[in-house]
């Protein structure tokens, strides 16, 4: 097993930290102010913060809130209760307006281009990368797995496609890559709004070794101008055929992280 995987594994089994909790709200005037700050993950609880953990808060909030203001602190995590979570903003009544403390990654970072407004906090960081998971089966099943991380990449791209009115092809080419934005980065790509000028509320302090940059500082600069490659068609021989195995592994992907 490539030891870069390893290390990945390992990471996330990591339990060696504090209990997660599930966002307590805090709301004054028409304004509901939320904190995401763990992993987002559908087991909930010490793991992270669940989309159901966090559809509930929302639904409890009262009905006189007109502004939502969600402040992001998360490396993000599973990419399925992300979409969830996105879509239970985008369902509010309430404008709802995105703030990066530290970081917004991996899931996180969809969750905040979601919003209706995103605002990156000084020296805070963004990161974007493909969709990757876990498979164990013959060669059908991991064409299988590849085209299903293929698609959900596809589609979180269109995320950031509509934050920055650009091709999603674009952003597909900038998530194969894993880009990391600092907050001026950000707010140039179009994925964020603008820059807080007050001072920042948090830092990162997640262990960011699972991705394949440890954060902003040690990754390349974002490509000032993509150009998106013409890709062949695959040798018919290599494209896998549908049969029950195919079908019952899709089953079993629902934990596919980004």
């Amino acid at each position: 097993m490539h030891k870069d995987f390893t290390h990945r594994l390992r990471a996330l089994a990591n339990t060696d930290r504090p209990r997660a909790e599930a966002p307590a709200p805090e709301v004054k005037d028409g304004v509901a102010t939320l904190r995401l700050y763990d992993p987002i993950d559908s087991w909930g609880e010490e793991w992270g913060v669940s989309a159901k953990e966090f559809a509930a808060t929302l639904d409890d909030l009262p009905d006189d809130v007109t502004e939502i203001r969600l402040h992001i602190n998360s490396p993000g995590g599973d990419v399925f209760d992300g979409i969830a979570m996105l879509n239970a903003l985008r369902s509010h009544d309430a404008r709802v307006v995105a703030i990066v403390d530290g970081i917004a990654a991996s899931a996180a970072s969809f969750v905040a281009c979601g919003a209706d407004e995103l605002i990156m906090a000084r020296n805070s960081e963004l990161m974007i990368h493909d969709a990757w998971g876990l498979c164990v089966g013959n060669a059908a099943e991991m064409h299988a797995m590849a085209e299903m991380l293929g698609h959900i990449s596809d589609n979180i791209a269109s995320v950031y496609a509509e934050k920055s009115t650009t091709d999603v092809g674009l952003w597909r080419i900038a998530m194969s890559s894993e880009t990391w934005y600092s907050a001026a980065e950000a707010v140039e790509a179009g994925l964020a709004d603008r820059v807080d000028a007050k001072k920042p509320a948090a830092k990162n302090t997640f262990d960011l070794s699972i991705f394949t940059y440890a954060g902003r500082d040690k990754a390349p600069a974002p490509s000032a101008q993509i150009v998106e490659p013409v890709s062949e068609p695959a040798p018919a021989d290599l494209i896998p055929t549908r049969d029950p195995l195919v079908d019952r592994f899709r089953h079993l992907v629902s934990s596919t992280r980004f």
